[in-house]
């Protein structure tokens, strides 16, 4: 498959029966840039169409797109390409790669790429809920993270605008309106191209919850434990252990570990009984160190067992119904 500057990457997808699961960031993601190198402009998202068209010859009937963490800002036209919809220039040949190639747009049909996904259930998966375009949109908040400097915000901005306006003259019914749907402008916008093939957005937490029977492993469980990098703000906007912690019934107690946290108590007591960040357990930096954060994990699991459950060690652990997550 293409990867975010055209050179071929090797990715996996996952599938469970007819379901096909294509995570955006192996194909086209900030962590597979050559050399690190960013291309804010020119980044395409091809080979995520590539991997819809090796998941749709597999007669797949369910596509989950996991969106995040991209190096593209191109509002999905690779992906819109690579499925045979026509984005071309005055001259008729193809548009270039990522958002600067939008600003040549002059033709535009995804009637190809439509037809290609009929009777497919598209499924996008994402915890952001920013539109496409301007002071919210996938350009201005996520561009610099993708090395853009305020002129490329403005660029592609502009080149995203003159998308939208390319798609509502060729009759693309609600073009304009999906770029102001929540979570059009996820993954530089793979979120919008999405929505044009028909697909429909969902909870990126509760989305893989369900993929992984976590309501059926929540039925029996006595004790929920759950973490993340970093319990901050954006935890509660529904990443997943606050999805979690949403899903577990009622009298089921969820603790929470994280690498920091940037919260008081008072902001995460309605979801999690306790939360340790394994930056109060050391000096040391334990996000450089994995040994040392597989240390404090061990001693706060004891910990926990000893608090919580009663007992001590794997015996208290293994007298209750755990589900790790």
């Amino acid at each position: 498959m293409a990867g975010p500057t055209g050179r071929p990457v090797t990715a996996s997808v996952a599938v469970e029966g007819r379901t096909v699961l294509v995570e955006a960031s192996a194909i086209c993601g900030l962590g597979v840039l050559p050399d690190g190198r960013t291309a804010p402009l020119t980044a395409t998202s091809r080979g995520i169409g590539q991997a819809i068209r090796y998941a749709l010859a597999g007669e797949a009937d369910t596509i989950v797109l996991a969106l995040g963490r991209v190096a593209t800002t191109d509002g999905g036209a690779g992906l819109l390409q690579s499925l045979g919809a026509v984005l071309a220039r005055a001259d008729g040949t193809p548009i270039g790669p990522g958002g600067r190639g939008l600003a040549a747009l002059h033709t535009v049909d995804p009637g190809e790429a439509r037809a290609a996904l009929a009777g497919v259930d598209l499924v996008l998966a994402t915890n952001v809920d920013n539109p496409l375009l301007e002071a919210r949109g996938t350009a201005a908040v996520y561009g610099p993270q993708k090395g853009a400097t305020d002129n490329d915000v403005r660029e592609l901005d502009a080149a995203l605008t003159g998308f939208v306006r390319r798609l509502e003259a060729a009759g693309v019914p609600d073009a304009a309106g999906l770029a102001r749907t929540a979570g059009a402008g996820a993954a530089g916008g793979l979120g919008y191209a999405g929505m044009l093939l028909g697909g429909r957005g969902c909870s990126g937490a509760d989305c893989f919850l369900t993929l992984l029977g976590a309501d059926e492993l929540l039925a029996d469980a006595d004790f929920v434990v759950t973490g993340e990098g970093s319990l901050d703000e954006q935890s509660l906007s529904g990443k997943l252990p606050v999805a979690l912690a949403r899903r577990a019934q009622q009298g089921v107690p969820e603790h929470a570990v994280a690498g920091r946290r940037t919260l008081p108590p008072e902001r995460t007591a309605a979801h999690f009984r306790s939360v340790q960040a394994l930056t109060d357990l050391t000096d040391q930096d334990c996000a450089t160190d994995s040994a040392l954060s597989a240390q404090l994990l061990t001693r706060y699991g004891r910990a926990l067992a000893d608090r919580w459950i009663g007992g001590s060690g794997e015996e208290a652990v293994s007298a209750a119904r755990l589900t790790l997550t």
